[in-house]
């Protein structure tokens, strides 16, 4: 074989397209705090975090806002998927009711 012969294979194998590997969106399971917009809930998502001095669990929380095509009610608990900007505040949707509200 001659260097141009090793050259065009070289170039096919760079043309050959690569299979485009999709990240998986970030999910979190939390409470419906509010509802009072129509298609938008307050989702509060709590966590437990090891204390980084006296290594005992500190609860955190925190409050998303997510789309809500599902009909979710107040107390019920959802799990959220990370999305594209929706509003200026709204970048999660709801993927599925967990446990309804009694």
């Amino acid at each position: 074989m001659s260097d141009q012969d090793t050259n065009v294979q070289a170039t096919e194998a760079q043309e050959t397209p690569v299979a485009h590997h999709q990240k998986r969106r970030t999910e979190k399971i939390g409470v419906i705090i509010s509802a009072k917009t129509e298609k938008t809930v307050i989702v509060r998502v709590d966590r437990l975090v090891k204390h980084p001095i006296y290594k005992r669990y500190v609860r955190r929380r925190a409050k998303f806002m997510a789309h809500n095509e599902l009909e979710c009610k107040l107390g019920d608990k959802v799990r959220i998927e990370e999305t594209r900007p929706l509003s200026a505040r709204k970048r999660w949707r709801v993927v599925e009711v967990v446990h309804r509200a009694a």
